[in-house]
């Protein structure tokens, strides 16, 4: 009996040890949950959010256009869905154009554009989701983000990006779109993302974003500031053309209402967010 209950115990201290080093192990780390701290981070901080944005479109050889408009972004009651409203201001070429985004969790976002030199409304296909949005570096799904359940994701290491300590996490998609596969580093103590590649159907590097400014922007109330992304970069590998974004001003919790997110203001944006 009691040679029995020494090998039980045993094997109970066996299973613990296994058990432990498991959890200790980079296979055992919860790729999608950094992920979602990560998304949590970059696309939903704050209860609301408005800026002024300016976005540069560069060519391989530095000629560059410059968009500007007012990004609003408003997180819905229970966290998990969000409406996007970005009104164009300039050039004069796409100044009124609107993109209103309906984002939701586990199935196909809403989008809507209105082209004002047609006088045109157009929902975004989904099919449409991994296009140029207005002709940048960016896809329409880059701007509110892709849903965590959509690819399979691996932890693969832990390293420093500069003087940050990253986490690094390789996300393939479920379904066969215009890359294989996206390594994404992110930062440990922010969950921002500093960095993303993407690889093309010939498993080549084929595009790069880059966080390139952060910075803490105060809420004006009790939860503090708010580490933000104020320059971010998408750049095309294979034509040397990028896109840099920068936020010109940045505000969390203003007060926006749902109904700013509807079609109807898609023609007639709200005065008071957008002038």
């Amino acid at each position: 009996m009691k040679a029995r209950t020494t090998i039980l115990l045993a094997l109970s201290l066996v299973a613990s040890y296994s058990s432990a080093q498991v959890a200790a192990s980079p296979d055992a780390i919860n790729a999608a949950a950094i992920l979602g701290k990560s998304q949590q981070a970059f696309y939903a901080a704050g209860n609301d959010m408005e800026a002024d944005v300016a976005m540069e479109l560069i060519t391989s050889d530095g000629k560059q256009r410059t968009r500007a408009l007012t990004m609003l972004r408003l997180n819905m009651p229970g966290g998990a869905e969000q409406k996007y409203f970005l009104y164009f201001r300039e050039p004069s070429d796409v100044r009124r154009m609107t993109f209103l985004v309906w984002k939701y969790p586990e199935k196909e976002d809403d989008r809507w554009i209105y082209i004002p030199a047609l006088d045109l409304v157009r929902r975004v296909a989904a099919s449409d989701k991994r296009s140029s949005f207005v002709g940048s570096d960016f896809t329409y799904e880059d701007i509110s983000g892709r849903d965590i359940s959509a690819d399979t994701h691996k932890f693969v290491r832990e390293e420093k990006l500069g003087d940050n300590d990253c986490h690094v996490i390789e996300s393939r998609p479920k379904e066969t779109l215009d890359y294989v596969r996206r390594i994404a580093w992110i930062d440990k103590s922010t969950y921002l993302p500093l960095k993303e590649e993407y690889y093309d159907l010939q498993n080549e590097l084929a595009r790069v974003f880059t966080a390139d400014k952060i910075e803490n922007v105060s809420t004006g109330g009790a939860s503090g500031a708010i580490p933000t992304v104020l320059k971010r970069t998408m750049r095309n590998v294979k034509s040397g053309h990028r896109t840099e974004v920068t936020f010109k001003s940045v505000s969390f919790n203003v007060g926006l209402t749902d109904d700013i997110f509807t079609e109807r203001y898609l023609r007639r944006p709200p005065s008071k967010w957008v002038d």
